[in-house]
């Protein structure tokens, strides 16, 4: 990672995009304080001390703007096992638009050619430097962290199509934040999404049928990552109906919180 000197890569770094005052800025997030930083977590960035903001101040947007979103189905044990589905040999991957891509506190727009839209969470993988064949060795070094994501999918649809490209592309269908963490420890972490306040996915990420390391490899084998790319890793068990006017939050253990709001579109 391309840290500041003054963390020389020991500290905890939490990567922030965010709207202030009509200008968007890049920042680190540190408690209920967002400083703003001077280049870009992917090329190289230092700290401009010369500002700091409350969190109060500042509208956080999606942390990253991907090329692309690398999404894989059926990534976990649990959600396998509810479905009675066979455990694949190797991850199936589909991608979403970046045009799907929305931040914290933004609306989630159920359209009106569906009539079950499901969320789903998942934990997001942010790619910090071009990648391509990638080793199991050197995987890690191409993540820059991790964030909260919510694949939206109309399930409806899905069905109807026989293939997912419609159903998980709607604008909307892909909340992600509110942070970039370096924090998260892939093998094992608390995620949970509940709607209205009511748990409705709680599982752990080691039970992920591939890794994080494992798709790395496996998707840069087929295309070329980018920075700021997006993989989604698979929802756990619990996925669900979502209605209108409804809270929706994605939580993941060491990296935060990702809150958004339901409604109908047209």
């Amino acid at each position: 990672m391309h840290y500041n000197y003054r963390y020389g890569g020991g500290k905890k770094i939490k990567f922030v995009r965010f709207l202030f005052k009509g200008e968007k800025y890049y920042g680190l997030l540190k408690k209920d304080r967002v400083i703003p930083i001077k280049g870009d977590p992917f090329s190289g960035w230092e700290e401009d001390g010369s500002k700091t903001y409350s969190v109060a101040d500042v509208k956080f947007l999606a942390p990253c703007q991907p090329s692309k979103i690398i999404a894989v189905g059926l990534n976990y044990y649990d959600h396998a096992r509810e479905l009675n589905m066979e455990i694949p040999e190797e991850p199936v991957i589909f991608l979403k638009p970046p045009t799907s891509v929305i931040g914290p506190e933004d609306y989630i727009i159920l359209p009106e050619q569906s009539g079950r839209v499901d969320y789903e969470a998942e934990l997001a993988v942010v790619i910090q430097k071009e990648a391509r064949n990638v080793s199991h060795e050197i995987a890690k070094d191409v993540i820059l962290g991790y964030t909260c994501g919510n694949d939206i999918t109309a399930r409806d649809l899905q069905k109807k199509d026989g293939q997912w490209t419609r159903a998980k592309s709607f604008d909307t269908f892909l909340p992600l934040g509110p942070v970039i963490s370096d924090e998260f420890k892939p093998g094992s972490g608390r995620i949970e999404l509940k709607v209205d306040g009511e748990v409705k996915q709680g599982s752990n990420t080691d039970q992920m049928i591939f890794d994080v390391y494992d798709l790395v490899v496996f998707i840069s084998g087929i295309m070329t990552l980018k920075p700021g790319d997006v993989i989604i890793t698979g929802t756990p068990g619990g996925i669900g109906p979502l209605k209108e006017n409804s809270k929706v939050e994605v939580y993941i253990e060491g990296i935060g919180n990702l809150v958004n709001y339901t409604k109908r579109g047209d």
